[in-house]
């Protein structure tokens, strides 16, 4: 069967390395990005099946990013779930706008929950 490819786009290390670690134990295939413009290169080049933005990184910000993964046909149609450390913020509601598929707060859930949740919009 097919690797499902992940795309996480965080520039938190410990983050990268623990949610990076779980997903790869559930069959996942897993590529990082610490800061945006990476995150749009490896977005338009390994065309992951989902993508976790944070929207708070270097040199362009989870709201660039969004925005040029939504106008770049080949990046278009990639499930793009937002973390972010502020619930109910403007932000969150501006992402969604501008075509995240859904957010997580990252304070608020398990590592288990990113799973059922990323396993939920791949299905």
């Amino acid at each position: 069967r097919n690797m499902k490819k992940i795309l996480l786009i965080e520039d938190e290390p410990s983050l990268q390395k623990t949610l990076g670690g779980v997903l790869s134990d559930k069959g996942f295939e897993v590529f990082y990005a610490s800061d945006g413009e990476r995150g749009l290169e490896l977005a338009k080049k390994n065309k992951p099946d989902i993508i976790l933005l944070d929207l708070i990184l270097p040199k362009k910000d989870g709201f660039e990013v969004l925005h040029e993964l939504k106008e770049d046909e080949s990046t278009r149609d990639i499930p793009i779930i937002i973390m972010t450390n502020l619930e109910g913020t403007k932000d969150v509601e501006k992402a969604l706008e501008f075509g995240a598929t859904t957010y997580l707060v990252k304070a608020n859930y398990s590592l288990d929950d990113v799973v059922e949740k990323i396993k939920s919009i791949l299905k």
